[in-house]
């Protein structure tokens, strides 16, 4: 389909559906525009109606699991990552993502996709920035009703802060940590008229930790604009400009036991000139609300993304007698290749969001459709070292490995050096067109049960240009053209009876779908692609207000994922069960008393792969977190938690198989804090990441890739506003 044409036929759709009249009733109970119930004691999932879904839904009649961080408790807790917000999250937990993206396994499911920025979709590889947020959204299980394809086993959705029309200040912030990392952010609101205000957020990170050779620095800059139109009408426009630089740390080998060899934490095993990521981007989102009256809401957001991120690196593909032919139990494999991915997207959604009553049955409905326009160019080429002729070269293990800047000894004492040119491992053009429509509707049947009806339909059009890599190292160019057209329906229903008005209990169904071509669309395997993947989640919960302020929640699910495949021998195409995985979370939040705050998790996960062969990696069958503040007195406040997570395998497990396996043990660490209020608009913090300073192995990408979790560490933090 022509660009131009796709686009304005989506716009003209858009026009058409937030024309359609709809009469809603004149005695709804709840006003879809009011904020305050939101601001106060956030009923819904933040206080702006763009939410993750879409509809100001209170969290209590959400018949899915979800958790909401909020800017405060980032503060609080000290976070600076998405791993670090996942670590107190029940049913999900975090994969190393190769040292230079973030990368979560939501209920067993990994996913390197499942992001978004207010509802968007922010799927290129990078370490996401925290400095611009008001909270971060986590739900578990399929989403594609409102998403799209991915969201298999759960996403994240950050809320970035808006322009504010009714305040004029300067927040800011500023830290450093006992590694000498430093770090500073600026909010600020300006009041521009009565219908106008402008925001800027800004942030620098200088980055250090434990590890030799790891540093980098982050910028970023988001100034965001809201104009009210009319009484009834707002825009909101926003830049976000990223320039990111670090070190990519792959971690350490595991050794004979399956566990992380504990005597190479000190050691990295990669190049200290070229174990690099960097990362550039431009993000510019326009936001268009305008509310028809009490109870219709109509909304068009347009968005365009450019990233450009590059990534190389070397990293221990084998140790030992891992390693082919080995002759000394110190001997290294170190492999390697540079991957470099240009994409530009440009996202077209219009929604309509409103009540209305047919009879006695209330209605809270979203209708919407989306268009996604995304353009990506890979290209990624292996490590080729002199002295094996190959993309693996051996060394001993030592600190540091000898060699830097991609020229060294080898463990047989000859001079070698790599060339990153030399050997293309694939390189793609790919062009991705997406149209989709849905609707929802949660329908009160009686102040005691509501229902839950949800359908979305994508159109998911994939082409893609692949270079050979086998004529290209002849010097012949050969590009094998390949296509897919994806066209699916994902269903949601839940029912939810709330037999008091602080208890929901809830049963929920729904699926979500990935294509052939991946999350970060690269190819498609062969030239005959098949169905996409299809993941079902079904989930009984209970959510309870047991006091106001206070909040538990507890769920049951099960997740299964259906896959195409083909017999070998006959060449007939069958469905098979993926990955199944079914567990348990438990969710503790609020406040105790006005003094006390606490957020509690823990989750039970277990599963199987390949019809009950195999357990999945990354997989800990239970997890645990548990934070508290606690107000000693107006100025004086501490905070204790601790995250435990279980032993996972690194690689998935094979029932039959007896021996070692490659395993992450388990670990538990404590996190401190304090806090001290200089004046109203004055606070200096203290954060103790791993009080105990135990050595732990938090996350993994392979065999020999676990990632050494930091040592005791602490960061003072200066915050205030003006």
């Amino acid at each position: 389909m022509n660009n131009h044409l796709a686009r304005l036929m989506s716009i003209t759709a858009i026009s058409a559906l937030l024309n359609t009249p709809v009469v809603a009733a004149q005695d709804a109970e709840d006003d879809v525009s009011v904020q305050d119930k939101v601001v106060v004691v956030g009923k819904y999932l933040y206080s702006d109606q763009i939410n993750a879904l879409k509809a100001p839904t209170p969290i209590i009649d959400v018949p899915q699991s979800l958790t909401i961080i909020t800017a405060d408790q980032i503060l609080q807790q000290g976070f600076d990552s998405i791993s670090d917000l996942v670590s107190y999250t029940p049913g999900v937990n975090s994969s190393q993502g190769e040292g230079h993206r973030d990368a979560v396994v939501f209920r067993g499911v990994r996913s390197t996709a499942d992001f978004f920025i207010d509802g968007v979709r922010d799927d290129v590889w990078y370490y996401r920035p925290l400095y611009n947020l008001d909270q971060v959204e986590i739900l578990r299980g399929a989403n594609a009703l409102l998403f799209g394809r991915g969201g298999t086993g759960g996403l994240i959705n950050r809320v970035t802060k808006k322009a504010d029309l009714n305040a004029q200040y300067t927040g800011y912030q500023a830290s450093v940590d006992s590694f000498g990392a430093f770090a500073a952010q600026i909010d600020s609101n300006f009041v521009v008229s009565d219908n106008a205000a402008i925001r800027i957020n800004a942030m620098y990170e200088s980055l250090e930790n434990q590890r030799d050779f790891y540093d980098g620095d982050r910028f970023g800059l988001n100034p965001t604009a809201k104009i009210a139109l009319s009484p009834d009408t707002t825009l909101d426009l926003s830049y976000e400009y990223i320039n990111h630089e670090r070190f990519i740390d792959r971690g350490i080998p595991t050794g004979a036991n399956g566990e992380p060899v504990e005597a190479f934490e000190d050691i990295v095993f990669g190049d200290a000139d070229l174990n690099t990521t960097e990362l550039e981007a431009h993000l510019l989102r326009g936001v268009l609300q305008h509310q028809f009256n009490d109870t219709l809401k109509g909304r068009v957001s347009v968005s365009y993304s450019d990233y450009d991120k590059l990534y190389q690196n070397f990293y221990a593909s084998c140790f030992a007698d891992d390693c082919p032919d080995p002759t000394d139990p110190l001997r290294v494999g170190i492999d390697g290749y540079v991957d470099t991915t240009q994409r530009q997207s440009f996202t077209l959604t219009g929604d309509l969001i409103g009540e209305f009553a047919t009879g006695s049955i209330g209605h809270t409905f979203v209708t919407g459709v989306e268009y996604i326009d995304t353009s990506n160019d890979n290209d990624r080429f292996n490590a080729f070292w002199s002295g094996s002729s190959d993309d693996v070269e051996f060394f001993l293990v030592e600190r540091p490995l000898n060699f830097r800047g991609g020229v060294g000894v080898n463990f047989d004492g000859v001079a070698t050096t790599n060339d990153f040119t030399a050997d293309l491992n694939d390189r793609s053009q790919a062009e991705v067109e997406v149209f989709s429509a849905y609707v929802n509707d949660q329908i009160e049947v009686n102040p005691y049960f509501d229902i839950v009806l949800g359908l979305r339909f994508d159109s998911f059009d994939f082409a893609v240009d692949v270079v050979d890599p086998v004529l290209f190292d002849t010097g012949v160019v050969s590009i094998d053209s390949r296509s897919s057209t994806d066209d699916r329906v994902s269903p949601r229903a839940g029912v939810i009876f709330k037999p008091q008005e602080n208890v929901s209990l809830y049963a929920s169904y729904s699926e979500s779908f990935l294509p052939r071509s991946g999350e970060q669309f690269a190819t498609i395997s062969g030239g005959d692609p098949f169905d996409p993947d299809v993941f079902e989640t079904a989930e009984i919960g209970l959510k309870w207000d047991f006091v106001p302020g206070m909040s538990f929640t507890a769920a049951y699910f099960q997740n299964e994922q259906t896959r195409a495949d083909r017999d070998d021998t006959t060449g007939e195409n069958f469905e098979v069960r993926g990955l199944e995985i079914d567990g348990f979370e438990l969710q503790l939040r609020g406040n105790v008393t006005e003094q006390l705050f606490v957020t509690a998790g823990y989750s039970y996960l277990d599963g199987e792969t390949d019809n009950g062969a195999e357990i999945p990696r990354e997989l800990p069958e239970n997890t645990f977190s548990v934070w508290g503040a606690y107000q000693v007195t107006d100025k004086l406040g501490f905070g204790l938690g601790a995250t435990y997570q279980d032993e996972s395998f690194i690689t998935d497990f094979d029932i039959g198989t007896t021996g070692p396996h490659p395993t992450l043990p388990s670990y538990t660490r404590i996190d401190a804090a304090a806090y001290y209020d200089i004046s109203d608009d004055l606070r200096i913090q203290l954060n103790v990441e791993n009080l105990t300073d135990e050595l732990y192995f938090p996350t993994s990408h392979s065999t020999h890739q676990a990632t050494v979790g930091a040592p005791l560490n602490a960061k003072i933090t200066l915050s205030g506003r003006f």
